[in-house]
Order: structure tokens, then C-alpha cells, then sequence
């Protein structure tokens, strides 16, 4: 027994790591893409066939049509490297965790879920290089990455609660509050947005609409919603720097602000509903300050005309937005259901004497 303890302590402390090291590789990607290296090498997983980043001779010999740049080059391989390094982190936690998966409440479907989330996300990367920055893939693989650092996440806060309790074979979890809708509304408008932003990273519409609130000194400027939210489009060539007209890039810029605000208005609904339960305060607080600073990043972007510093925060800032969400949505989870506040004493702990 002292052994499995031993062990949920290091992969309590892996899932930890797991999540800053994804929170690294999203800010890393997203430099990746703001310094227009997402094709820094042509081909996927090496870089013109070599594993490093090879001389001009040899990169001319494998693509004659892609001239080799080297600083992009590197900064794309140093991202795969990365993210390679975080996939063998995810079999480490399998690996390791293979042993207590019969045990009360150890989280082991997570373990294979993330494993399984982790491919995909791997195979999107590849994709993002092979259909040279399509949209629809450049945001699936932003949400890939989010959503595997959501899932390091819950896998760190279930074994840190499995930590907690009694670590014996069988037994039964103690209940936990389901979510009520207004957390599933603010979950779906946090998606929508996140993939809002996405989209307009991957098309190039970060300054479409110049000034704020106003879009181009127009409160409602001549949007093309059609060919902005075209999923079909072709690829062409390559799709750097983006192949939509103006009106189509405001549009999508005009979405992505109708986002923000749906979202806000849920999360200020959460705050309302819920601020009065002390142990959600401390969330709660922190994801309308988390909100506030992800919408006022999001103004100084439009008005100082996008430099990469403030919008590489800007990423950062969705990170916090969803670490937030997801951590008040567990404390919600963790407290006692209201149900069972009724029940004696005694018969509470008798229903959970395996937690």
C-alpha cells in the first residue's frame, strides 16, 4: 500500500507538470504561428526530410520550391520537439498508472482518454503542415491543445482527490453536484469563443476592424458572413497570411466580439447565481477577473494594431479563461450535493466510507 501511495504521489506531481508543459506548448505554437513559421519545414515530422534542421543544399534538394529559412525552421521544429516531449509525459502517466487502475476512484479512463486526445492532437499538427495552414485544421489543433491541458487538468485534480481518500480495490465514490445548465451554457459560449478566436488568427482578422467598439467607424460595417464562415473553402497553395477579401475578414473579426460579449454576459450570470456560496467565491472571482483581462487584451490587440507580444498574451489569456471555468466548475462539483445535507451525520459517512 505505501508502494501505490508512493506512485500517486509522482503521477499526482506528472499531471501537475503535464499542465504547465501544455500551457508551454500552446504559447509556443501560437508564436509559432504569429512569426508565420507553421511552414517554417514543408513536410512533417522531420524538416526537409532531416530530423534537424538541415543546410540550404540539402533543403534545396528536398523541396526546390520551398526556400529553407532557418530561424522559421527552428522555431517549428523546436514546437515539435516540444510537443513530442509531452506525448511521452502521457505515456509515462499510463505506464506508471497501469497498476492502480482497479482502485477506488483512480482516474485511469482519463489517463487513456488524454493518451488518446494526445494522438489526435499530434495527427492535427501533422495536417497543419501537409494542407498548408487550412483554417479549419489551425483552429482544431488551438482546441486540441487547450483541450489536452483540460484534461491534464482533470486528471490532476481527480488524483489529488483520489489521494485524499483511501486508496482500496472496489468501493464508492462519494456523490458529487451535477452542473447545472447555466455551467453547460457558459462551457459551450467559452468553446464557441475559443473557436471564434481561432478562426480569426487562422484567417488573418485580427485587424480587420480597426478602432473599438466600432468595426472601421462603422457601428454595423458591410460584412460578408457567408465567405467568412465558408468551412469549404480551398487551401490554394498555401493559406499564409490568408486568402479572404476585406468584408469576409470583418465579418468573422465582428463574430469573434459577439462572442466575447455572449460569453461575458454568461459568466457574469454565473458570478450572480453563485457568488453567495463561500467556498465559489474565490473561482468565481477569479474567472470574471480572468475574463476581464482575456476582453481588455483583446481592445488594446485592435487599437495597437496587433503587435506579437500582446498577442501572444492574448493566448495566454484564453488559457487563464479556461483554467479558470474548469477550476470553478470543480469546485461546484466537489461540494457537498444538496441532498445529502439533510441525511445524519452517520449515514453520510456510511455511504462514504470509501472516499
Amino acid at each position: 500500500m505505501q508502494a501505490a501511495h508512493r506512485r500517486l504521489a509522482l503521477l499526482k506531481a506528472l499531471s501537475l507538470a503535464g499542465v504547465v508543459f501544455t500551457v508551454g506548448v500552446i504559447l509556443l505554437g501560437a508564436w509559432t504561428r504569429l512569426v508565420d513559421a507553421g511552414l517554417g519545414c514543408p513536410d512533417w515530422p522531420g524538416c526537409y526530410g532531416a530530423l534537424v534542421v538541415p543546410d540550404e543544399g540539402q533543403a534545396l534538394a528536398h523541396s526546390p520550391n520551398s526556400p529553407l529559412e532557418s530561424a522559421k525552421a527552428w522555431m517549428e521544429m523546436i514546437h515539435r520537439y516540444v510537443a513530442s516531449a509531452l506525448g511521452l509525459l502521457v505515456i509515462a502517466l499510463v505506464v506508471l498508472g497501469w497498476s492502480l487502475r482497479r482502485h477506488a476512484d483512480y482516474p485511469w479512463w482519463v489517463s487513456l482518454g488524454l493518451l488518446g486526445l494526445i494522438m489526435v492532437q499530434g495527427a492535427f499538427g501533422a495536417f497543419t503542415v501537409t494542407l498548408k495552414l487550412w483554417p479549419q485544421v489551425v483552429t482544431l489543433h488551438l482546441l486540441g491543445g487547450l483541450g489536452v491541458m483540460l484534461v491534464f487538468l482533470w486528471l490532476h485534480l481527480r488524483l489529488r482527490r483520489c489521494a485524499s481518500g483511501n486508496l482500496t480495490l472496489g468501493g464508492v465514490a462519494p456523490p458529487r453536484r451535477r452542473l447545472t445548465p447555466l455551467w453547460g451554457l457558459a462551457a459551450v459560449l467559452l468553446v464557441i469563443q475559443l473557436a471564434l478566436g481561432g478562426w480569426v488568427s487562422s484567417n488573418y482578422a485580427g485587424i480587420a476592424c480597426q478602432g473599438f467598439p466600432t468595426c472601421n467607424s462603422q457601428w454595423w460595417p458591410a460584412l460578408d458572413w457567408s465567405e467568412g464562415f465558408h468551412l469549404t473553402q480551398s487551401v490554394g497553395p498555401n493559406y499564409l497570411h490568408g486568402q479572404l477579401h476585406a468584408e469576409a475578414r470583418s465579418a468573422i473579426q465582428v463574430g469573434h466580439r459577439l462572442g466575447a460579449l455572449a460569453l461575458g454576459l454568461a459568466v457574469l450570470a454565473l458570478w450572480a447565481r453563485y457568488r453567495r456560496e463561500r467556498a465559489l467565491r474565490g473561482p468565481l472571482v477569479g474567472l470574471v477577473l480572468a475574463y476581464a483581462g482575456q476582453f481588455s487584451l483583446g481592445v488594446a490587440n485592435v487599437l495597437m494594431w496587433l503587435p506579437l507580444w500582446l498577442a501572444l498574451l492574448h493566448t495566454a489569456g484564453a488559457v487563464a479563461l479556461v483554467l479558470s471555468l474548469a477550476l470553478a466548475a470543480w469546485r461546484w462539483r466537489s461540494l457537498e450535493p444538496i441532498s445529502t445535507r439533510s441525511q445524519p451525520i452517520t449515514q453520510q459517512k456510511k455511504e462514504w466510507v470509501h472516499v
